[in-house]
């Protein structure tokens, strides 16, 4: 399930970025549990490997009967795994609904980061950004 192949003689820092989050996961499902919670899982994943654990995660609700709670900004890979999606914004819930009722809000806050618009709503401090380049 979790296509890791012959690994098992490779020390952990020998295996990939994408190879350690599928372990972990190997891991956690190991424990037969009824809700796993996934924070930015596809966080410095190259689109495939975005790809292949979204894919795990529809898996293991298909398959294993898994309730997962999806932390991510990763609206591609969301839209894909989720029944539901939530958007928190200044620590408040502002939407809940389905992928398809999230692409289709009229609400500017959603639409913006849906789309990832740097313009207004939501308006970032522009220095920070320029100090740490």
């Amino acid at each position: 399930m979790m296509e890791l192949g012959n690994i098992e003689h490779l020390k952990p820092p020998e295996l990939s970025w994408g190879m350690k989050k599928r372990v972990g996961l190997a891991r956690a499902i190991a424990y037969q549990p009824q809700h796993i919670l996934y924070d930015e899982p596809t966080t410095g994943l190259d689109p495939i490997r975005v790809d292949i654990i979204s894919g795990l995660i529809i898996s293991l609700r298909e398959y294993l009967r898994i309730t997962s709670i999806v932390v991510t900004h990763d609206m591609k890979s969301a839209y894909k795994i989720a029944d539901r999606i939530m958007m928190l914004y200044e620590g408040k819930i502002i939407f809940s609904g389905t992928p398809e009722e999230a692409r289709d809000t009229k609400n500017e806050y959603i639409r913006q980061f849906v789309e990832g618009s740097s313009h207004w709503p939501i308006i970032y401090d522009r220095t920070f950004e320029m100090e740490r380049i």
